[in-house]
Parts: C-alpha cells; structure tokens; sequence
C-alpha cells in the first residue's frame, strides 16, 4: 500500500496535467485566435463548464454538488429543496455566461451586429457548455487509460501543444510522417479509436464551419513497433520507448515550424508565425530588414514566456534556413562557374 499510494498520486498528477492542457486547447479550438488580454476570459469559459457540470449533479444530489462547489457537507439547517433551486439557478445561468463570453471573444469585425444575431450567439453558451463538460467528461476517462497504459508497456509520453490551420490537417500529418521517416523512425498510418475522435467531433458539431474547417475527417495515428504519434487538431501526442520518444518529439518539433499548424495560442503570437512563414516563402532573398522587423516585434511582445519562447526558435530556425539554401546556391553556382571555366580552357588549350 505504502509503494501503491505515490504510484496513484504520480498518475493523477500526470492526467491532471495532460487533462489540463487538452481541455485548455480544446476552448482555443473551440475559440479560436483570442488575444493574449483575453486568455483570462477564455480560461473562465473552461472553468465555467466544468461548474455547470457541477451544478446539474448538484440539482439530481443536492449534497453532491455544494460537496463538489465547496467542499463543505450541506449543514442540516438548509432545506435541501433551497440547494437544488440554487443549483438550478447556476445551470441556467452558466451557459448564457459562456455565451456573452464566447460573443467577447470575437474579434469586433466577426461580431453579429443585428440583435436576433447576438441573442443567438448569447444561446450558443448552451452547446458550448454541453460539449466543453462532455469533452472533459471523455478525457477524464481516456487520459488516466492511456497513462496507465504506457505505465505497464514501460514506455514514455509527451505532448506537442498546436494548433492546426484550416484544412491543414493533412498536410500536417503528411510534414511528421516525412519527419520521422527522415530521422530514422518509419512509421505506417492507421486509425485513431473512436473514442479520441470524438472530442473534435463534438466540438465541430457546435463551433460552426470555422471549427468544422479544423477538424479532420479521420483522426491519424503513426505508428511502429516502439513509437505512436497521434496527430490531434489541437495536440500532437508522442507514446514509446524513452529512446524513440526523444529522438520522435525533435524530429516533429523541428518540422512542425514549416508545416500548416501554430505552435502559439494567442493571436498575438500566431500573427508572428505567419509573418515569419511570409518570409520563409518569400521568392528570392528576403528583405534584409525582416528579421530586424521580427526581432523588434518580439521585443515588445506581451505574451507568455513560453510563446515568447517558441516564436524566438522559430525565428532563428528560419534564418538558419535561409542562410543554409543561400549557401547551397552559392556552392551549386560556383561548382557550375567552376565546369565551364574548366571547358573553356580544354576548347582554348586545344
């Protein structure tokens, strides 16, 4: 009991973590590009659907749901029928608060303007609420399986957030399975479960086409005999052995800047990702102030220092890149400068 005891208190730490970050990406999915000011609404959409949860158990078990809301047994002297009426009042209530919410985050331009427009997005709080509490429900299932089972393959896991772009999906898998073939990790495709496709599912049943255009139609697992890379709108997950874990996750991490997906969440930093796929693209060399424009953006940035992070790679990966193809041009041309001087001094010496 006394090894069993930190064995559970590791695995509830671990899917606490993972459930945290899924639940957290799937709003943003569910959202959008939202500026990093508005991170702490979006942070209170999520909360506000697990307390909904919360408050429809409540309603059926009234000692349940204030337990559950405030860790306090309900005392004898409140009728139980005022703690259901309450609670029923907060599961009413909750999903229109997500609605206003959801209509704030926005951006001002994509806001209905007529008023039967905003109320139905006000009333979209609904939905949102439902299939937010449903996807947690699922991961709250599936993530302490999936954690158990790595556990007793003595395999390893981790998690590469992102954020697909429209109709990127594919492209993205095609980029990681290329990425890792080229690292020496073959990989075949298959399906992912039922069950994992579900959560994106959902969320592209009530986010409309702009969702719809994020998820994919069939969710994609890369697998071998030591490895599985599953490939999520929102996450790229990575399960095997410690050695192919390590040598999997750098091969996708260097290849996901150049493929069709955000490795930021905030709006903020995503413009920075697309600026700086603008300059990769860019026929010829680029300008010789784009990265001086980069640098100076990145220094005013007001973002987590974890985004602030990632987009400072990506920025030296992309000059790397270019600097590198630069070289091979120069070498390509002067080997070619090189094979007709030699000609021409065969044809004269002749």
């Amino acid at each position: 009991m006394a090894i069993l005891a930190p064995l559970l208190a590791f695995i509830g730490r671990q899917v606490g973590r993972l459930v945290q970050m899924a639940f957290g990406w799937a709003t943003i999915l569910l959202f959008g590009r939202v500026p990093q000011s508005k991170q702490l609404l979006l942070a209170g959409v999520a909360l506000g659907s697990v307390l909904w949860v919360i408050a429809l158990v409540g309603v059926a078990i009234p000692d349940v749901g204030t337990f559950m809301i405030a860790f306090v047994p309900v005392p004898s002297w409140i009728d139980e029928n005022w703690v259901r009426l309450a609670l029923l009042v907060v599961a009413l209530a909750l999903p229109i608060l997500i609605g206003v919410a959801g209509f704030f985050l926005m951006d001002p331009e994509d806001r209905p303007v007529a008023v039967g427009g905003r109320v139905t997005q006000v009333l979209r709080g609904y939905p949102y609420a439902a299939v937010l509490a449903v996807v947690l429900l699922i991961l709250l299932v599936v993530a302490p399986l999936r954690k158990l089972r790595t556990i007793i393959k003595r395999w390893e896991d981790a998690h590469i957030p992102i954020v697909v772009q429209p109709k990127g999906y594919d492209r993205v898998a095609t980029d990681l399975e290329a990425a890792l073939d080229g690292a020496g990790l073959p990989t075949s495709r298959a399906k992912a479960p039922v069950i994992l496709e579900l959560p994106s599912k959902l969320l592209g049943a009530v986010g409309g086409a702009s969702v719809r255009r994020l998820v994919p139609d069939r969710l994609i697992v890369l697998k071998s005999s030591g490895l599985e890379v599953t490939i999520h709108p929102s996450d790229v997950a990575v399960a095997g052995t410690k050695a192919q874990v390590a040598r999997g996750r750098a091969a996708i991490a260097s290849r996901l800047a150049t493929s069709a997906a955000y490795l930021t969440s905030s709006k903020e930093a995503q413009q920075v990702e697309d600026r700086l796929r603008s300059v990769r693209q860019a026929k010829g060399e680029p300008p010789t102030d784009a990265f001086a424009e980069l640098d100076q953006r990145l220094s005013s940035l007001v973002i987590p220092y974890e985004e602030w992070e990632i987009l400072y790679r990506e920025r030296l990966q992309a000059e790397r890149d270019l600097l590198r193809n630069k070289s091979r041009a120069t070498a390509a041309g002067d080997g070619l400068l090189g094979w007709v001087g030699r000609v021409v001094r065969e044809v004269v010496g002749g």
